[in-house]
């Protein structure tokens, strides 16, 4: 156990292991996101310096990028390019967008039958349950393949199929609701984050949809075995 900002008692742990692997901790909601997940990813990397591990296995996200103010994408991205400096062999994994994002929605779900998003009903995501990705990483720490990979589930699914899979395990009907592009902001803000967190979460949103909407598809993922509906079906039990 460790505060992810003492640099020194990272490092000392750090200069322990052999085979490390690195995740940033998503930042609450209500936090300005961009500004502490990047002071987390920074006093990581820090803490790297002068240690020699074997390997390095890094969690980042689909469609890293470069820009101010865009969750995720902006931060990964930076990890990446930093990690990349260090002379360790490392494996980088781009991971679809996580099924246990709808997680929060079960509550709304249960009580109103309707599912809350920011997508369109039919917008078809790749998406990957967290299980297969841990499954992945320890395949990546286990071995000596490096470079970038990816990962998503079995198939793309829509806002229209998760509400499908909660109608399913509920045994009653889940309507979408999507929110439309100009209500974003206020809506993330009144769900509880805060005025910047609200506003990377819109850019994310913005980015990802022009993304898929222009033919953005994963070089040769590595496909993980958890269907949505079997994802759903836990999550409600």
């Amino acid at each position: 156990m460790a505060d992810i900002l003492d640099r020194s008692r990272l490092h000392e742990l750090f200069g322990r292991g052999e085979r490390l692997f690195i995740l940033n901790p998503p930042a609450p909601a209500a936090t300005d996101t961009v500004a502490e997940e990047t002071k987390s990813m920074s006093a990581i990397i820090n803490a790297l310096q002068d240690t020699k591990p074997t390997k390095i296995v890094a969690a980042s996200t689909y469609g890293a990028q470069p820009g101010e103010q865009l969750g995720d994408l902006g931060v990964l991205y930076q990890m990446e390019q930093q990690l990349a400096s260090l002379q360790t062999p490392q494996a980088v994994i781009r991971s679809a967008y996580y099924m246990s994002n709808w997680d929060m929605a079960l509550p709304t779900v249960k009580e109103s039958g309707m599912l809350p998003t920011l997508y369109p009903p039919g917008f078809k995501l790749p998406m990957v349950a967290p299980a297969d990705i841990g499954k992945f990483a320890a395949t990546l720490m286990l071995n000596d393949a490096t470079g970038l990979h990816f990962i998503e589930g079995p198939e793309p699914y829509s806002p229209d199929d998760v509400a499908a899979a909660f109608g399913e395990a509920f045994n009653k009907t889940v309507t979408v609701a999507t929110t439309p592009e100009d209500e974003w902001q206020d809506a993330l803000e009144k769900a509880g984050f805060s005025a910047p967190a609200a506003t990377s979460m819109a850019n994310v949103t913005r980015v990802t949809k022009t993304m898929l909407q222009t033919g953005y598809n994963a070089p040769n993922p590595h496909r993980g075995q958890t269907t949505l509906r079997d994802y759903i079906k836990k999550l409600a039990e």
